[in-house]
């Protein structure tokens, strides 16, 4: 199993590449701002050829490139129906600041083929079962994205792409149009708490971590397990 990725230049968005090995296809997850040509340099390196596009989450640092990198090999991206919207018109989960920061200046196209998540689901593609989780919080249409980690370069039972629903002692934020703190707090109470231990977290900023780590130190975690202390202050962390 392969798994190699890299952070966006803006905001520090992980843009990850998996796929069964070398020269196979792959899923690519999460290409956001100015990733095309590095992204284009980690498939060639690998020799690996997109089948599909998987979106954490509909936010702009997530998205920006998903249209060019899909339209350049004729291929779908996969989106919750939530989030749907935010591929034509990110701005509406956009906070004032950041609408002025990026409005008008970014050319917002949704792919020609979108296909649409559903909670639950096990998505076949490029030789991988792919399980899709609904964890709204951050935007409604946040997801998981599971998958067995045998072969991986943590050799993990699973590994779980987390997007900015859970990151290493934190999570994404939740005061954006759009985003819940309850719901954020359900989700990871119902998505994330039930994973195993040794689950092995590739968040959507930020190192990878592990769900057994995350249980035992992060505020948010604790907080939902009845375990923890003072409450944590509201997270920060995502577009």
């Amino acid at each position: 199993m392969l798994v190699a990725g890299f952070p966006a230049d803006a905001f520090g968005t992980n843009c990850y590449v998996v796929a069964t090995g070398p020269g196979e296809q792959c899923v690519v997850v999460d290409p956001g701002i100015g990733v095309l040509d590095r992204l284009d340099a980690l498939l060639a390196e690998h020799r690996l050829h997109p089948a599909a596009v998987l979106l954490t989450h509909g936010h702009l640092d997530h998205t920006f490139s998903v249209a060019p990198v899909c339209g350049a090999r004729g291929i779908p991206a996969y989106v919750h129906p939530d989030d749907r919207e935010l591929l034509a018109d990110p701005s509406k989960a956009l906070s004032m600041d950041l609408t002025q920061l990026f409005g008008g200046r970014l050319p917002y196209a949704e792919p020609d083929d979108v296909a649409e998540l559903t909670d639950g689901a096990t998505l076949a593609l490029a030789g991988l079962e792919i399980t899709v989780d609904h964890a709204p919080g951050h935007t409604g249409g946040s997801v998981l994205f599971r998958m067995p980690g045998a072969g991986s370069p943590w050799e993990a039972e699973q590994i779980c792409l987390s997007g900015d629903v859970l990151f290493a002692g934190s999570i994404g934020r939740t005061d954006l149009p759009g985003g819940s703190m309850p719901r954020m707090l359900s989700s990871l109470r119902e998505k994330v708490l039930p994973l195993a231990d040794d689950t092995v977290v590739l968040p959507g900023h930020g190192p990878a971590t592990t769900i057994g780590r995350e249980r035992a130190s992060n505020p948010y975690l604790l907080e939902v397990a009845g375990s923890g202390g003072a409450r944590p202050a509201a997270p920060t962390r995502g577009l």
